[in-house]
């Protein structure tokens, strides 16, 4: 069922909401330097518990993980060359709908009794159409959702990584693990974001530098990868090699998929913690929130399919019929650092995800029964990530699919009922250059 609905259902209601935004909204992706800009200037004096910053880290915390690393690989082996292009479009244009998501999530965000701001989807959904119910089964599936690939899946890619690699017992892994992460998230949203403002530059940094590294090896075939790529995404026959059966359908089909599900763009995931950041109006957050899917797709996924197409240019006795093997054999024809780069990078983007759901997950429970459980949900989120580094998790990566791409239904809606207040606001404060202007 998982394997349908993230098919062409949810290609054609996702990248559908895309394109929509981008044009009712006038393209705010032109506004992308202002967008960074922003990202790392605090917001001094204004409402919310952490900074721009700070919401954006956690957001790309739980966006970048394994999916941009053998997420892609995946998407290169099953549709060719030509899933890289496809994957890039749609961060570009994924990138407005994440910015509807943080206009909305400032826009109907509500303070608690102890000065907590709480939004997202449900409460947008809740507070801008009196559809409570429909915020009810955002937050059930959302949180669903999270004990999947927001947790197990994650937990047991870094065990089973280390356990391949160093000969690391999965149990030890599980438990350091689950420690690290119980450390962390009973500070809450603030020491989140802390460890994430941290962490995430960094990680991003090192994976960046490293592919950057691999790309100079491969020099001299980057020429003929950037050409494939692009030539492979409209014609099949310029595929060939390995890539024989794939076609063009099939490319925009994997790479669509892919790009879509790593960026989170209308997912609804992101804009629960957006509510959070200090920021003196909508528009300034939603231009913010926009980077996430800027720097995941558009700049990592891309740097990633890059490594890998000039890989497999340049060493053409590497498979491509299985991502995660693809993955392994392109980083390990780097001498030295390909499999250090390889294990970092997973290792890193996986326990950030990890941090980063259990944010979201907390919100959505919170939302479906008070503050009161959430140290239940904290004590059973530990549990799981040990859980998860133990287990066979084929079941668990189907049932969280299906949930991921049930969560962006009513986030969906939202989005395109109230397109209305996203254009208004927008032509307000950004078209009309008002962006240092308070918020109503």
């Amino acid at each position: 069922m998982s394997t349908w609905l993230w098919g062409w259902p949810m290609i054609i209601m996702l990248l559908g909401t895309h394109l929509f935004l981008t044009i009712r909204l006038k393209f705010p992706q032109r506004k992308i330097f202002t967008a960074i800009k922003l990202s790392v200037t605090p917001d001094k004096g204004s409402n919310g518990d952490v900074s721009q910053f700070g919401a954006l880290a956690t957001s790309l915390a739980a966006t970048i993980g394994t999916g941009n690393i053998i997420g892609v690989a995946t998407a290169v082996s099953l549709g060719g060359p030509g899933a890289v292009f496809w994957c890039w479009i749609t961060g570009v244009l994924g990138m407005a709908t994440k910015y509807g998501e943080g206009l909305l999530a400032i826009k109907y965000r509500v303070k608690t009794s102890n000065g907590e701001m709480l939004g997202g989807p449900m409460y947008a959904l809740e507070r801008g159409l009196g559809m409570k119910w429909l915020g009810v089964l955002f937050c059930v599936f959302a949180a669903l959702a999270a004990f999947g690939i927001g947790n197990t899946v994650q937990a047991n890619s870094i065990a089973l990584l280390l356990d391949e690699s160093y000969g690391i017992s999965p149990h030890l892994a599980g438990m350091v693990m689950a420690v690290l992460v119980a450390l962390v998230i009973f500070f809450g949203v603030k020491g989140i974001a802390a460890i994430c403002s941290g962490f995430v530059p960094f990680m991003a940094v090192f994976y960046i530098l490293g592919c950057i590294y691999i790309l100079i090896v491969n020099h001299a075939y980057l020429g003929e990868t950037v050409n494939l790529i692009f030539s492979s995404a409209f014609s099949p026959q310029a595929a060939g090699g390995g890539f024989a059966g794939a076609t063009v359908m099939m490319a925009m089909r994997y790479g669509i998929a892919r790009g879509l599900f790593s960026n989170e763009s209308g997912m609804g995931s992101a804009p629960i913690v957006a509510a959070a950041a200090q920021t003196r109006n909508p528009v300034r957050q939603a231009l913010v929130s926009s980077t996430g899917t800027f720097w995941d797709t558009v700049i990592i996924c891309a740097l990633t399919g890059l490594v890998l197409v000039s890989s497999i240019i340049a060493y053409p006795d590497i498979s491509c019929a299985d991502g995660a093997a693809l993955t392994k054999a392109a980083f390990s024809k780097i001498p030295y650092v390909g499999e250090i780069i390889l294990t970092v990078g997973i290792v890193t983007f996986a326990f950030s995800t990890i941090l980063g759901w259990s944010y979201y997950a907390e919100k959505a429970i919170e939302y479906l029964g008070g503050k009161k459980i959430i140290k239940y949900y904290r004590a059973v989120w530990v549990v799981a990530i040990y859980l998860g580094s133990v287990m066979n998790l084929g079941l668990v990566w189907n049932l969280a699919d299906f949930m991921n791409a049930l969560m962006a239904i009513p986030n969906l809606v939202s989005l395109v009922l109230l397109s209305n207040v996203l254009v208004r606001d927008t032509d307000k404060y950004l078209w009309k250059d008002n962006l240092e202007a308070e918020g109503e």
